[in-house]
């Protein structure tokens, strides 16, 4: 079969996370509605699905299927969406446009918005924790490495590091730290956990697919 040109590709990978997202996150008719609300309005409708298309990308190397890729991918999203509604909280960045529309607690309300960003980290990892996802062996992987490069050592640290680092002059190493783990660690992650979705990888071709990944997150 003839590869897709990589732009329809793209829109038709884009495509199918957002139907899968829209499956996943609960609808407004679940009690509680608003919450289920703010969570729809921040994961739908808007992004460029870096991460879902790198977790697919990957996974294709691996022949992973694509009903596994649609909920590995998805729970990246979740958890990259919960950083950005906590980031744009007065709090931290205190924004008041994401993607060209109000922020989640500027439509809603701080609380709302917290509790958006709870529950999509949770989500998250309760998709992942779906028995027939993969082999156990990589399924307990995948958790383990999305908790890792959403935590202290991974995303949430950068992020930490970023609040600590207001006016300061950050040298190479320590700005390159701190990217590596805010924007990288969660990158990183789609590409390892798309590939782990499919058939296992040799040292060496695991070795590559992470150089890449990282590489990649640091240049994002």
């Amino acid at each position: 079969m003839k590869p897709l040109p990589f732009s329809e590709w793209m829109d038709n990978t884009q495509a199918r996370v957002e139907a899968a997202l829209a499956h996943h996150v609960p609808s407004n008719d679940c009690i509680p509605a608003r919450l289920h609300e703010a969570m729809r309005y921040a994961s739908l409708g808007g992004g460029k699905r870096v991460r879902p298309l790198l977790a697919f990308a990957a996974g294709e190397l691996t022949a992973a299927a694509p009903a596994t890729l649609d909920t590995v991918a998805c729970a990246v999203e979740m958890i990259h969406t919960y950083s950005l509604v906590h980031d744009d909280l007065p709090c931290m960045d205190d924004d008041v446009l994401r993607r060209g529309r109000p922020t989640c607690h500027v439509e809603f309300d701080e609380p709302t918005a917290l509790l958006v960003g709870d529950s999509l980290q949770t989500l998250a990892f309760e998709l992942l924790a779906k028995p027939t996802l993969a082999n156990p062996g990589s399924q307990l992987e995948m958790i383990a490495l999305l908790a890792h490069a959403s935590g202290s050592r991974g995303m949430a640290g950068g992020q930490a590091i970023d609040l600590a680092s207001v006016g300061k002059a950050l040298n190479q190493p320590e700005l390159e730290l701190m990217h590596a783990l805010k924007t990288g660690a969660l990158i990183r992650a789609a590409v390892l956990l798309g590939a782990l979705a499919g058939n296992p990888l040799s040292a060496e071709e695991r070795q590559s697919l992470d150089r890449f990944a990282k590489r990649a997150g640091l240049l994002f």
